[in-house]
């Protein structure tokens, strides 16, 4: 695959000759709650790491032009916490139902219905339809020593090839546990 960038300097605009999903796993949940597995909020650990995801994400200039999550609460709250710390919008962050509790098709299926005029999506969900959709794009990726690809609040890059629905490309895995 050839990586092409074009700047436009007035504008600030950056385009390249292909797509950026960032998958975000969601914070750690907080198991101790007396509620629902969609209801279930983050715990203390599961804000910091969201918060510290964010800013990696600043570091890295990878703000999203879109932010779709999946509607449980501790990924939304992720989500919320990940676009304040980025600068966009909460109220622009979309929801999808089929997020939650998804398999590799509907996250597909959620892929393959992003316009081509968004070059970079931030994409919070659940496991284990994230590691799926990392293992399925990414065949190749190594896994930790303990068998986890994606843990908690852990970001997947991928450079997808030029339209959404090609679903090709190259990766970057960030842990929290692994930032200074």
């Amino acid at each position: 695959m050839i990586r092409i960038i074009f700047v436009v300097i007035q504008k600030r605009v950056i385009m390249t000759a292909y797509k950026e999903l960032v998958l975000l796993r969601h914070g750690k949940s907080d198991w101790n709650s007396d509620t629902t597995d969609f209801n279930r909020p983050l715990n203390k650990r599961g804000k910091t790491n969201a918060q510290q995801m964010g800013q990696w994400l600043v570091e890295q200039k990878l703000t999203p032009d879109l932010i779709i999550c999946s509607p449980a609460n501790r990924a939304l709250t992720t989500a919320s916490i990940v676009s304040e710390t980025i600068g966009y919008p909460i109220h622009s962050i979309q929801t999808d139902k089929s997020i939650y509790a998804a398999s590799l098709a509907d996250l597909h299926q959620v892929l393959l219905h992003i316009p081509d005029t968004i070059q970079r999506i931030l994409l919070v969900g659940h496991n284990p339809s994230l590691e799926s959709l990392v293992r399925y794009l990414a065949p190749t990726i190594p896994t930790e020593s303990d068998g986890k690809l994606m843990p908690t609040a852990t970001i997947a890059y991928l450079q997808l090839d030029s339209q959404w629905s090609s679903l090709q490309g190259s990766y970057i895995i960030q842990r929290p546990k692994d930032l200074p």
